[in-house]
């Protein structure tokens, strides 16, 4: 820049070296700044702790019975060690037993029947259970209501590691 022009812009109350320090010095500034803007923006958006997805918080070990999807009866025997679950649903409509296998993240009890007719995901409220399951004993799928009330807990349950 000539002498001349950075007199005349100094005349005006403007001082490129003044004014370049300031930039240089407000960017200092701004960038650690707007780093933590975006961490906070991004750790608010965040999905659920994954904490809430894998601790165990329920125990379903014991004998569980009731309706699936208002008329159907069933019953679900359970035994729970960790966040694993296995163990035998009966449906007392006279198809025939099958074993399932799941897990408890949470409240959340999700299982599957070995042969993968039925499946469900199911909350847990103390001595209740609620959701869906989707499938059939003796094949179909469709998603079904089921409610489900424990009849007794397991002897010797253990309630699940933490």
């Amino acid at each position: 820049m000539s002498q001349s022009v950075r007199r005349g812009l100094c005349k005006l109350g403007f001082d490129p070296v003044q004014t370049t320090a300031a930039v240089i010095s407000n960017m200092r500034i701004t960038r650690p700044l707007l780093f933590a803007i975006a961490l906070a923006v991004g750790a608010g958006c965040a999905k659920q702790d994954w904490i809430d997805r894998t601790l165990v918080t329920e125990n379903v070990s014991g004998t569980w019975s009731g309706t699936v999807g208002g008329r159907a009866i069933l019953r679900l025997d359970l035994q729970h060690e960790g966040p694993k679950v296995t163990g035998l649903l009966k449906w007392l409509t006279g198809a025939a037993s099958e074993p399932v296998e799941g897990s408890v993240a949470g409240d959340v009890f999700t299982f599957k029947t070995a042969r993968g007719t039925v499946s469900g995901e199911l909350t847990i409220n103390g001595d209740e259970m609620t959701g869906q399951i989707i499938g059939w004993p003796l094949g179909g799928q469709g998603t079904r209501l089921i409610s489900l009330q424990r009849e007794n807990a397991s002897s010797g349950a253990n309630p699940p590691t933490r």
